[in-house]
């Protein structure tokens, strides 16, 4: 059950993750390269985020599912990957069913562990200090630590805007400034089967779980001079399940500071609590 908990904290990466709100007013921007249709601009989009090293992101996520109800999601994300994989996520909601968690939670990923820090977990585990550092060796077999670690990562940057790139339909939409940078703005749909497709194969199975009761999403992404994307909206829905979420992108290639925590304020995973 802990490990479940710890997970659905760091995968609302991704969902925080798709994967935030920000609505720019009109500007007089120029559509990027205006000789390229708008399906060129999400493909060139997607070379160039593919080239990013790190950002920051902030989210908000809601869904609703026919079995576990509606949940909100919103917080934000440092992201790095390089020179190795390291995410700092501060989750500000996270409220599955009406059930919130008091105080949010906050996750961060180095190495080989992940550390983790939510106040509930002193009643659950008996945690006595404030961060849980969680090796990812004890969440499982090695192919079950590389799905969690696809959690974190199934709606990165890199990861969303390719699979916008399955869209047929894509067409510009106006012009706007989205924190203080001048975009353009495309809108258009995509079939969850065939943006799957666009992701390399290891990432794959992560992404379809993730939206797996969505079959055709609806996305909004407006994008920069540069060719990256500052700002993406998508909507989905299928047979009573929903997906609405905003992802707000910035510091693209700028130094983050992603550190774990002091030492003297991590406690070990009590035993049994894993399983």
């Amino acid at each position: 059950m802990l490990k479940r908990r710890i997970s659905l904290a760091t995968a609302a990466a991704g969902a925080a993750l798709v994967a935030v709100a920000v609505a720019g007013c009109g500007t007089t921007a120029q559509p990027i390269q205006v000789k390229l249709a708008a399906s060129e601009v999400l493909t060139q989009a997607a070379q160039k985020t593919a080239e990013v090293t790190s950002y920051t992101v902030d989210a908000v996520v809601n869904v609703k599912q026919s079995q576990e109800g509606n949940g909100k999601v919103q917080g934000r994300m440092l992201y790095q990957s390089k020179p190795q994989l390291a995410v700092d996520l501060t989750l500000d909601t996270l409220d599955m069913d009406g059930k919130g968690l008091p105080g949010g939670a906050r996750a961060v990923l180095q190495g080989d562990a992940v550390y983790v820090k939510v106040e509930a977990l002193k009643e659950l585990v008996g945690a006595t200090k404030p961060w849980i550092k969680v090796p990812l060796t004890n969440v499982g077999a090695p192919d079950q630590v590389k799905t969690y670690l696809d959690q974190i990562q199934q709606f990165d940057l890199a990861a969303v805007t390719k699979m916008v790139t399955a869209s047929q339909d894509v067409k510009a939409a106006g012009t706007e400034s989205v924190g203080g940078v001048d975009t353009t703005h495309y809108s258009g749909t995509f079939p969850v089967d065939a943006a799957v497709q666009q992701l390399p194969a290891d990432k794959q199975e992560a992404a379809r779980s993730g939206l797996a009761e969505l079959k055709d999403i609806k996305f909004d992404i407006w994008v920069g001079s540069d060719g990256l994307p500052r700002k993406l909206a998508l909507n989905g829905a299928k047979e009573g399940a929903t997906l609405d979420a905003t992802l707000l992108f910035k510091g693209f290639n700028e130094a983050v500071n992603i550190q774990t925590p002091p030492a003297d304020q991590i406690g070990e995973l009590p035993k049994g609590t894993t399983n």
